[in-house]
C-alpha cells in the first residue's frame, strides 16, 4: 500500500470510530434512559459532555499536533477513549457514565484535526480540500453503523458489550497509527512552527475566522445534536416508532451526511466554496423547521437525508480556516475552528434537552411534540443569524 494512502485509511477509520461514537446515544437513548433512570436534561447533559471535552482539547491540541505532530498526538489520546469506553461500558451511576463520555470525547478530539494536521504535509495543497472532505465521508460512516447495525448491535449484545468492543478497537487502531503513520512523507524533515507563521492570539484576531467558526458552531451543532441524540426520541415521542424503525431513519440522516461530507469539496471546487456552505446551511436550517411542525411520516426519509446531506456540507469550514493561515500555524488554526464546532455540540445537544425537559411527560414516558418544536425552532434560528453573519465571505477571496 502506498505510504500516503495508508495515512488516509488509517485516520478515514480512527474517524469511523469518532464519528460512532459521537452518534451511538440517539440509538442507544431509550435503553440508557431506562436503565440508567435519566431524565431528558440528564441525558443531554451526559451525551453532550463527549463535546465539551473534545472541544476543550482543541487549543493546547493544535499547539501540539504543531510541535510534535499526529503521529504521537492522536494515538496517545485516543487510549484515553479507550479507557473511557470501558468505563462507560462498565457504569451504574450518572457520575461514571459521564466520567466515561468525557473521556471518549477527549480521546477522540484528536482524530480529525490530526489527518488534517498530516495531509498538510502528505497531500499537495491543491487536493487539500478534496482529500480532508473524501476522508470525513468515509469515517462518517461510522454514523452509518451506529443506525440500522447500532439497534441490531443493541438487541443482540445490549450497550454495554457495545462499548466493550469499542474499547478494544479504539486501542488497535491507535496502535496502528502509532506504528504505521509518519509526521511527514520520506525525505521530508519534520519542523517545528516558527514565530513568523504567528500564534493562537493571530487566528482570534481575524474578522474572517469568526464568520466561518460561528457558522460552524451552529452548523454542527444541529446536525450533531439531532444525529448524535435527540433524532431517536423524537422519532419515538412524537411519531411513535420503535427502535428498528427509528434506527432505520437515523440510518437515512447518516446517509444524507456521508454523501455531504464526501461530495461538498468536489462540489466546493466546481461551485465555489462560499456558495456551497451557503446551500448546506440553508437546507439544514430547513430540515429543522420541517422537523419542528413534524412533516408527515412519509416525507420523512426525504427531509432526513436532505438535514443530514446540509449539515455534512460544514466539514468544508475547516479547509476554508486552513486557506486563511500559513502551513506552520495550520494545527492551531484548525483545531481552533474545531474548538467552536464541538462547543457547538455541546451547547446544542444540552440546550435542547432542558428546553425539551420545560415540558411533562405523558403517562406513557413521551414528552409531547411542543417540546421539541421548541427546541427544533430554536437551534434553525441560531443557524440563520450565523448564516447571515457568513454571507459576506462570498464577496472576498477566500471564500471562493
Amino acid at each position: 500500500m502506498h505510504r500516503s494512502l495508508r495515512v488516509f485509511a488509517l485516520f478515514a477509520l480512527a474517524h469511523m470510530l469518532s464519528y460512532f461514537f459521537r452518534t451511538a446515544n440517539a440509538a442507544l437513548a431509550g435503553d440508557l434512559a431506562r436503565e440508567m433512570h435519566l431524565d431528558a436534561a440528564q441525558l443531554g447533559l451526559m451525551s453532550s459532555l463527549y463535546f465539551l471535552a473534545f472541544a476543550a482539547a482543541q487549543i493546547p491540541l493544535g499547539i501540539g499536533l504543531d510541535w510534535i505532530g499526529p503521529r504521537w498526538v492522536t494515538p496517545g489520546l485516543m487510549f484515553f477513549a479507550a479507557v473511557g469506553s470501558l468505563l462507560f461500558a462498565n457504569a451504574h451511576s450518572f457520575a461514571t457514565l459521564a466520567l466515561g463520555r468525557m473521556l471518549i470525547g477527549l480521546g477522540t478530539a484528536g482524530i480529525l484535526m490530526g489527518a488534517l494536521k498530516a495531509f498538510s504535509r502528505w497531500f499537495p495543497a491543491e487536493r487539500y480540500a478534496t482529500i480532508s472532505t473524501l476522508m470525513v465521508g468515509f469515517g462518517s460512516m461510522g454514523g452509518l453503523a451506529a443506525s440500522i447495525p447500532l439497534a441490531r448491535l443493541n438487541a443482540a449484545f445490549g450497550w454495554r458489550g457495545i462499548f466493550l468492543g469499542g474499547a478494544v478497537a479504539l486501542a488497535l487502531v491507535a496502535a496502528a497509527i502509532l506504528i504505521w503513520v509518519r509526521n511527514t512523507p520520506p525525505g521530508e524533515i519534520w519542523q517545528s512552527p516558527h514565530a513568523a507563521d504567528g500564534s493562537v492570539a493571530d487566528i482570534f484576531r481575524r474578522p474572517a475566522f469568526w464568520r466561518i467558526a460561528l457558522l460552524c458552531f451552529c452548523m454542527n451543532g444541529v446536525l450533531l445534536a439531532m444525529q448524535g441524540l435527540w433524532a431517536g426520541p423524537y422519532f419515538n415521542d412524537v411519531y411513535g416508532f420503535d427502535k428498528i424503525a427509528a434506527g432505520n431513519l437515523l440510518f437515512v440522516i447518516a446517509l444524507g451526511a456521508t454523501a455531504g461530507f464526501g461530495s461538498c469539496g468536489w462540489l466546493a471546487d466546481r461551485f465555489g466554496l462560499g456558495r456551497i456552505v451557503i446551500v448546506g446551511a440553508s437546507l439544514q436550517m430547513v430540515g429543522a423547521i420541517l422537523y419542528a411542525f413534524h412533516p408527515p411520516a412519509a416525507w420523512l426519509p426525504t427531509v432526513n437525508f436532505l438535514f443530514g446531506f446540509g449539515g455534512g456540507v460544514s466539514v468544508v469550514l475547516m479547509p476554508q480556516i486552513r486557506r486563511l493561515f500559513p502551513s506552520g500555524l495550520v494545527g492551531r488554526a484548525v483545531s481552533a475552528g474545531n474548538l467552536f464546532s464541538f462547543t457547538g455540540i455541546f451547547v446544542t445537544q444540552w440546550a435542547m434537552g432542558a428546553l425539551i425537559n420545560l415540558s411533562a411527560k405523558d403517562s406513557a414516558g413521551h414528552y409531547p411534540p411542543l417540546a421539541y418544536t421548541m427546541a427544533l425552532l430554536a437551534v434553525a434560528a441560531c443557524t440563520l443569524a450565523a448564516l447571515i453573519g457568513y454571507w459576506p465571505l462570498l464577496k472576498i477571496k477566500v471564500a471562493s
